[in-house]
């Protein structure tokens, strides 16, 4: 196989589970694994600069390829220099295929299934609608992505217009946009569909993981400079996970694979792991494995120990906007993982001169207090998502930190 613009060097393996500890080297730096990916959808992290962003510690971010498609466009983005010049960061990038959308603004669009699905809700309402970006009195706001046997149809979230996905415009797409880690596009299916239909999709995942693999070796500018990813999908089966992983991890063209694996699907929120510990026993253990759409940290302590090696997910910056922070639960001596969310727009924070974690080295810890952030949340002031944004990502940054600690040290 040609030289890659990445490399995946493994450190430590755990004994006790799949956990172990890489570097990823790209051309934008280096990434140390397990790690969390901060999502910056529109390129930028919502609500923070990217200096904030490298102070606090993190080490690489992830755009979607559907939002920059639509705004600002492919052009204007390659014009700059790719992602990491236009949003000014100079670390290592993702995109996403745009194939989750298909998803969430398809069959989800109006119910109550997202990455985690529960029980769904018949027809459309207005808090979904605005919660995916459809703005009320556009026509045909409501019609979902369409998908066929070559691609997917997209209703904009901005006019309405539609748009037609394939795997070799998403693969172009992605190229223009210069990530150093691209993926294949991919249907993401609702557990909650018929087996039949899981299976036809997942025929048509695997087609379009081959096509998106040829597209991409045919641009071999694109091709030198940056790493695709298959994606692996099959829903809650075992024969179709197992499946799909078998041939996501051979499928080759001229000879040349996928040089990392994403792990895709909306989850069932008990069976995510099961599905993720059926993959992971197929995939080659040399290749880094990435778990998308995946950010409560109990579930990414699930997943390092499941062989995962990489996280991405927009929660931890959402909920800081909303008011919603992770504190340490330093109460729990049987997990040293534990964890407590707080609100911090509750009443009972309005006269707390505590910081929002006792002994966290964040920026916002060291120079507010739950009483000023408090006030800020009910003043509606801006300033408020900026400080528990930089908190939560800080927050997960370290959890990063001690999982790798606690994996070197054989205690994971």
């Amino acid at each position: 196989m040609k030289d890659r613009p990445i490399t995946f060097s493994i450190k430590t393996r755990s004994q006790k589970s799949r956990a172990r500890t890489a570097v990823i080297k790209t051309p934008h730096g280096e990434i140390k694994t397990p790690a969390f990916i901060p999502v910056g959808t529109k390129s930028t992290v919502k609500s923070i600069t990217p200096e904030m962003l490298k102070d606090l510690g993190a080490e690489a971010v992830l755009s979607n390829t559907y939002h920059l498609y639509l705004q600002p466009g492919p052009e204007i983005i390659k014009a700059h220099g790719g992602l990491g010049k236009i949003m000014n960061w100079s670390g290592p990038t993702f995109t996403d295929s745009g194939g989750f959308q298909a998803f969430s603004l398809g069959v989800a669009l109006g119910k109550n299934i997202t990455k985690f699905t529960s029980s769904a809700r018949p027809g459309y309402d207005e808090i979904s609608l605005k919660e995916s970006g459809h703005k009320a009195g556009i026509e045909n706001a409501m019609i979902p992505a369409k998908i066929d046997e070559e691609g997917v149809m997209f209703r904009s979230i901005i006019d309405g217009s539609a748009h037609y996905f394939t795997p070799k415009k998403s693969i172009q797409i992605q190229q223009d946009l210069g990530a150093d880690i691209i993926f294949a596009f991919d249907e993401c299916t609702s557990p909650h569909e018929p087996i039949e239909y899981q299976k036809r999709s997942l025929d048509r995942t695997h087609r379009w993981a081959l096509e998106s693999l040829k597209s991409h070796i045919e641009n071999t500018e694109a091709f030198s400079r940056q790493a695709l990813f298959g994606i692996v999908q099959g829903g809650r089966h075992e024969d179709l996970r197992k499946e799909s992983a078998k041939f996501i991890s051979e499928l080759s063209h001229d000879g040349i694979e996928f040089d990392g694996y994403g792990i895709g699907g909306s989850f069932a929120k008990e069976d995510m792991m099961t599905a993720v510990h059926w993959v992971n026993s197929i995939l080659p253990e040399n290749k880094p494995r990435h778990l998308l759409g995946i950010g409560e940290p109990s579930d990414i302590i699930k997943g390092v120990m499941e062989g995962c090696d990489t996280f991405d997910c927009v929660m931890p910056t959402r909920n800081a906007r909303t008011g919603t922070v992770f504190v340490n639960d330093n109460t729990d001596t049987k997990d040293k993982f534990a964890y407590i969310n707080l609100n911090l727009k509750n009443a009972k924070y309005k006269d707390d001169m505590g910081p929002i974690e006792e002994g966290c080295g964040c920026y916002t810890c060291k120079n507010y207090t739950r009483a000023y952030m408090n006030h800020l949340y009910k003043a509606g002031e801006m300033l408020g998502g900026t400080l528990a944004t930089i908190h939560n990502l800080y927050f997960m940054v370290q959890l990063m930190e001690k999982v790798r600690r606690e994996i070197d040290a054989g205690r994971l």
